[in-house]
């Protein structure tokens, strides 16, 4: 049995959370494979609204395993935060939840280092969650790091001071100024959750399921235009958020990638600084905020707004190996009369239909306008029941990227999603 994988197509907040919620029935084990507390995974049901930063978005189903891959980097304080807030409504939560040993802590001080070089770049920030990500993977990459698998060793606080001392060290010549008693306390009796739980050579485990043939979807975070390799460099996350990352993330063979099912909005949003070519800076972008609800769901940051990039989908589709399209948030451009989608881009006056090199060139996008549908759709349940004016929104993208749109969102619960593939 393959592994299916789920993950954005643009610059992340694509709604992973919820599909993944939707999906969850059809798989057994629900993994993550990148990324950390920096990622906010939205599920809304029975008017109740959750936001997973570091555990799958499978959790809410009692039947289904949840794993946090190698390649995933953990706050302990974060994560006993999230447990405690899920535990009233997933009781099944310390069996159904299995670390990896070999998944990176992110330490106290590693959130001051990335205040501290956030607040060195000055006008050149790239817009951090200063969730402490950056820092964490930089000591995983330098071979510094601290490992959940540490926690379980007699010298687990020696090398922790250790580590501690060379970011002291570090912030010390930054001249940042810092408190760190009561976050490390704080720190400390949160291992103390973590040690709760399965701890796991999640590499062997997973792998076990798949010759068990049970059933298992990989959940990316983040989005593939802000993969570390291929997204718009320098302002990208520390992983790699492609199909790829699924590999290295949770010790599976290429050969055992199964489907592949990459997430998109109906148009574009993005968090932070950073190059972004179709970006409305207008009252559209307004509209497309307010009704969007595009507010950061782990900083709280207004996301900016701007209509689809295809030049961008497209190059992510290849990367990933894309076997179906999800298209989220269908439902916000309802009350627009006319909808634009960049077909390519314009370079120094030369038409261009590739991602560049520097996405912060000269870009100005091309693009295609279709008439909106002018209809509330959060309503519908059936594609037919879908304005033609969408359908063919659908069919332009799916004639673009050449992969077909197999599920569209038409609503933030988890039952406002039309499922396509049998038309």
């Amino acid at each position: 049995m393959n592994v299916d994988v789920l993950l954005g197509l643009q610059w992340g907040d694509e709604g992973k959370g919820k599909v993944v919620d939707v999906l969850a029935p059809d798989y057994q084990i629900i993994a993550r494979f990148q990324g950390g507390p920096n990622a906010g995974h939205t599920l809304e049901f029975e008017q109740c609204k959750h936001v997973l930063h570091i555990i799958p978005s499978g959790v809410f189903r009692s039947d289904c395993i949840n794993v946090i891959g190698n390649g995933v980097v953990i706050d302990p304080i974060i994560f006993e935060k999230e447990i405690a807030d899920l535990t009233p409504y997933c009781p099944n939560i310390y069996k159904n939840l299995l670390i990896s040993k070999r998944a990176h802590l992110i330490l106290p001080t590693h959130r001051l280092l990335d205040a501290a070089y956030e607040a060195e770049k000055g006008n050149a920030k790239i817009g951090s969650t200063l969730k402490g990500i950056g820092p964490t993977y930089t000591d995983k990459i330098s071979r510094n790091g601290l490992r959940v698998g540490d926690i379980l060793n007699y010298d687990f606080k020696t090398k922790y001071k250790e580590l501690k001392n060379k970011h002291i060290q570090i912030l010390n010549i930054l001249n940042f100024q810092f408190q760190l008693d009561e976050e490390e306390k704080k720190w400390f009796e949160s291992i103390k959750i973590i040690q709760k739980f399965s701890l796991i050579n999640s590499e062997i485990e997973i792998n076990k399921f798949i010759t068990e043939e049970k059933k298992i979807l990989a959940e990316g975070a983040q989005g593939t235009m802000l993969d570390i390799d291929f997204g718009s460099y320098p302002f990208v996350t520390s992983s790699n958020t492609v199909c790829a990352g699924t590999c290295t993330g949770l010790g599976v063979a290429p050969s055992k990638i199964g489907n592949v099912y990459g997430l998109f909005k109906a148009y574009c949003t993005r968090v932070g600084s950073g190059p972004f070519p179709t970006e409305l800076n207008d009252e559209a972008g307004e509209r497309l905020r307010k009704a969007g609800k595009e507010f950061g769901a782990t900083t709280g940051r207004p996301r900016r707004c701007g209509w689809i990039d295809m030049v961008a989908l497209k190059y992510s589709v290849m990367l990933n190996g894309v076997t179906g399209l999800i298209m989220t948030k269908a439902d916000v451009l309802s009350n627009f009369d006319e909808i634009k989608a960049a077909v390519s881009y314009s370079v120094d006056g030369k038409i261009i239909e590739n991602i560049p090199y520097d996405l912060s060139n000269n870009i100005m996008p091309v693009f295609s306008v279709f008439k909106g549908w002018k209809t509330d759709i959060s309503k519908c349940k059936k594609p037919n029941q879908l304005p033609i004016e969408l359908l063919k929104y659908v069919r332009f993208i799916e004639d673009y990227v050449k992969v077909p749109v197999i599920m569209i969102s038409v609503g933030s619960d988890r039952n406002a999603i039309i499922n396509l593939r049998y038309t």
